[in-house]
């Protein structure tokens, strides 16, 4: 009786297992039959998602195309407003344009060159022989610095006298076209001493005073240097602003630095409209870059520098 019992017990298990293997490769056999059917309708099918980004896609290739055209169009313009740029530049100061980004290219592949071929020896040699050459200039720039500040203090007020910006609005440095020294006269085309800056500008833009002092001339006679204003800061300096289309000030009347003491122009002998400005020392003239410092930072000084510096022929 146990016998039948047992053989029993085990018919049932089998036919258990024997269900739960069917009922397994059934569940594989449909899941197959689904991969395969999503195969097939992806195939042949697309569903709404992946229609959506298909076509969002396609939006996509026609608006970079119509960027890509609208840029090629502003890279053509840009090459021929710089070419044409190029060309007045020659025709106005007969020289070359500076090109400062092609100067930093050069100078940081002139250094990538020095650097790459040395050993982590030499460069740590000269890494040290750097920084203890710069802590030696820290301590000649503080000395400088404190001798600066006892002259600033010993000149009290006269500072405002001292002529120390630009005489135009001139943020972008770009303004200032010609520089002191010799350059070639827009007329006579000989080389000439030019004794002062000259600021390319538009008629009629503001003029400032560049330091505290009296009017010394007002003139609007007729003459080379056209309408001009002269004054005298004292402690032996004087400014002159020439070329000038109106006149805000009268002799003898008494400004301050950044008021505005007339309009630029085009009166005299002069190429184009610019305002052509001087400093002079004790009476003699010096250049005007010299004395921008309450402006201009370090670096600025240097760029404008090298702006003026490419410019060869003057505009008076």
């Amino acid at each position: 009786m146990t016998g039948k019992k047992d053989l029993e017990r085990l018919r049932r298990r089998k036919r258990r297992k024997q269900r739960i293997l069917s009922a397994t490769v059934h569940l594989f056999v449909w899941f197959g039959v689904a991969v395969l059917y999503y195969i097939g309708f992806s195939i042949f099918f697309d569903t709404p998602f992946e229609y959506q980004l298909k076509h969002s896609t396609d939006r996509l290739r026609s608006e970079y195309h119509v960027l890509e055209q609208r840029y090629d169009s502003l890279s053509m313009v840009l090459d021929n407003l710089a070419d044409r740029d190029r060309n007045v530049f020659r025709i106005l100061f007969e020289s070359e344009p500076y090109d400062f980004e092609d100067e930093v290219e050069q100078r940081q592949a002139a250094t990538y060159e020095k650097i790459v071929g040395r050993s982590t020896r030499q460069l740590k040699r000269e890494l040290r022989e750097g920084v203890l050459a710069m802590e030696q200039q820290m301590v000649r720039l503080n000395d400088s610095y404190l001798e600066l500040q006892a002259r600033i203090d010993t000149v009290g007020k006269g500072c405002n006298n001292i002529p120390s910006i630009q005489p135009v609005i001139n943020k972008q440095l770009t303004l200032l076209t010609a520089s002191y020294g010799m350059r070639i006269h827009p007329f006579f085309k000989t080389l000439q001493s030019h004794q002062g800056v000259d600021y390319t500008i538009p008629e009629g833009s503001r003029v400032f005073a560049t330091a505290d002092g009296v009017v010394r001339d007002a003139s609007s006679r007729n003459s080379t240097q056209g309408q001009t204003v002269v004054i005298d800061h004292g402690n032996g300096y004087e400014t002159s602003y020439s070329h000038l289309s109106k006149i805000n000030v009268r002799k003898g009347q008494s400004v301050r630095r950044g008021d505005i003491i007339a309009l630029s122009g085009d009166t005299g002998l002069s190429l184009a409209p610019h305002l052509h400005y001087e400093v002079r020392k004790d009476g003699m003239r010096v250049d005007p870059i010299h004395y921008f410092f309450m402006e201009l930072t370090p670096s600025e000084y240097q760029r404008l520098m090298r702006i003026a510096q490419s410019g060869m022929q003057s505009f008076d």
